[in-house]
This record gives C-alpha cells, structure tokens and sequence, in this order.
C-alpha cells in the first residue's frame, strides 16, 4: 500500500479494533475453540479457510492443522504425542486428492483447497508446457541443475520415492543430500512436484512418493490460465485476511513472498472496493488491514 493511499486516511477517521475481538475472530477461524478431531474435519477446513500449514511457523499469522487439532502450543519432539495425529491424516489423505499438499507458502509444509491452487498456479513460473518452460527457467538461472535433473527425472520415470530419486539423479552421496533436499523444495514452491504418496522404502521405511503436478492434476494448468496475476493475487490476499481478521500489511507480505509491491497493490484494490479498511488496534502503533466485517 502507498504512502499517499496511508495518507488519505487520518487515524482519527479509522474505526477501531480491541485485540480481545481479534483473539476471539481467529479463535473461530483457527479452530482453537472447536479442535479437529477427524481427517474428515481436516479435509473440511482446508477447504474453509482455503490454505493453511501444516505446523505453525513463528512470526507468521496463519492457521495450521497442527494448531487446528492439538491447540496454540508448540510442536513437541515426543512421537506419541495426540497432536501428531495430524501426520497420520496427511500421509492417509496424500493419493486421495483432498486437497494440494506440498512446501509452498513459504517453502514450507501446507494444505492448499483444490479451489485455491488454480490461483497459486496462476503465479508460478509455468506457462503454456510443462514439459517445456523448465527448460527455459534453467537457461534463465531460475532453476538449479539439481531441480532440472529431479524434474527430468520424473517426467521421464514417471512417480518415484526419494529413495529411488536420488538413485535415478546420482544424488545418493552424503555430500548430495541438502542439495537434493534444496531442489524438492525449489520444485515444490514452483508447482512442478509434490508428494502424491508414501513408501515403505529405506532404513525407515518411510519415503514419499514424488510426481510431476501437472501429472497428478493434469486440471490444474488449464483452470489457472483462467485467472491473472492480479486477480489471483487479490483473490488470495482476501483469503488470507478473512482467516486473520486484522494484522498489519506487512503480515501479508510475510505469508505470499511476493515481488516486492504486490501484496501492496492486492490490499490497495481491496481497500478501494471496501472489502478491507484500514484500522487502529489498541496498544499498537500505525494502521492495520482488516476485514470489513470485523
């Protein structure tokens, strides 16, 4: 948001906000008045709230299945406890297609409605041909020569399991791991791969099974060519404070990662329509973003 939109709006004309109406909006939102308690209620609200993490993420404002089941508490390193709930339900969901499971938002585990990822799509680095524009990224600099041997790997292999992957790329040294590592997570934020499934594979006889997401929802190109840049990017960043109530806009910022200026232009066309405004909240100093209904 510009200096001169923040300008146009004196404090003494803002509506205000008690930091207890917050608490309570996000209580509802964030499920911490009405925990989850199936994977059938877990499907439920990522399709209500549109994209939420996996585990909670400090400094970040945003629900979290993790927080959704077992409460606003750290995540423990004690296996056994019931919150861990939470891993069984995403592994059990993964070749359901219930919803689009990868690191995205902030390169880190989350749940993203099947509704919502055309427009997450939609601001990715894929074009017209999946099969082709990664080639291009690659020339660009955009795409490491990890992430284009994995891709490559998958396109023509078809599913694999990481035990398999780092096989099939001569990724299998020790020395290789964090690179290998670094470019699931570099095609993941991109919406090239993602876990589509679990294995019964290495000395834990755990391992994901990764496929190309254009494979996997072979939908999911098409419906996002449907939406531009700054309609998803709207779409999303009221998603985004319908979860949160109010927060200020550089929380957004935090969330998306978007070049710089977008989320600012997004809450900006909010703002005109009226669909946000701007607020002050007790106890804190400058404006805040919040939803008009709040």
């Amino acid at each position: 948001m510009s200096s001169a939109t923040q300008a146009s709006v004196r404090a003494e004309d803002m509506d205000s906000i008690t930091k207890e109406r917050i608490r309570a909006y996000r209580a509802q939102t964030f499920r911490l008045n009405q925990p989850l308690k199936t994977p059938e209620d877990a499907r439920a609200f990522v399709e209500e709230r549109g994209f939420v993490l996996f585990w909670p993420t400090k400094g970040v404002v945003l629900p979290s299945l993790w927080t959704a089941v077992a409460g606003d508490r750290p995540v423990p390193d004690e296996h056994d406890d019931p919150g861990h709930v939470t891993w069984g339900w995403k592994d059990g969901a993964l070749g359901k297609k219930w919803w689009y499971y990868a690191k995205v938002l902030r390169k880190r585990a989350g749940f993203i409605a099947l509704e919502v990822a055309p427009l997450f799509y939609a601001l990715s680095e894929n074009f017209g041909s999946p099969e082709e524009d990664y080639l291009d990224q690659y020339r660009q600099g955009s795409l490491t020569q990890e992430a284009k041997t994995i891709y490559e790997t998958l396109l023509h292999e078809g599913p694999l399991h990481t035990i398999a992957l780092r096989k099939a790329t001569f990724m299998t040294a020790d020395e290789s791991k964090a690179r290998f590592e670094r470019a699931l997570t570099e095609l993941q934020a991109d919406f090239k791969i993602l876990p589509t499934g679990v294995a019964e594979a290495g000395a834990w006889r755990y391992a994901y099974i990764y496929d190309c997401t254009h494979r996997h929802f072979p939908w999911l190109p098409e419906r996002a060519h449907t939406h531009g840049i700054r309609e998803a990017q709207r779409m999303l960043v009221e998603r985004y404070f319908q979860m949160v109530g109010a927060v200020p806009a550089t929380e957004a910022n935090k969330v998306f990662q978007w070049p710089k200026g977008d989320t600012e232009k997004a809450i900006g066309d909010l703002l005109a329509t009226e669909r946000l405004r701007q607020t002050t909240i007790e106890g804190e100093r400058g404006p805040w973003i919040a939803i008009d209904t709040l």
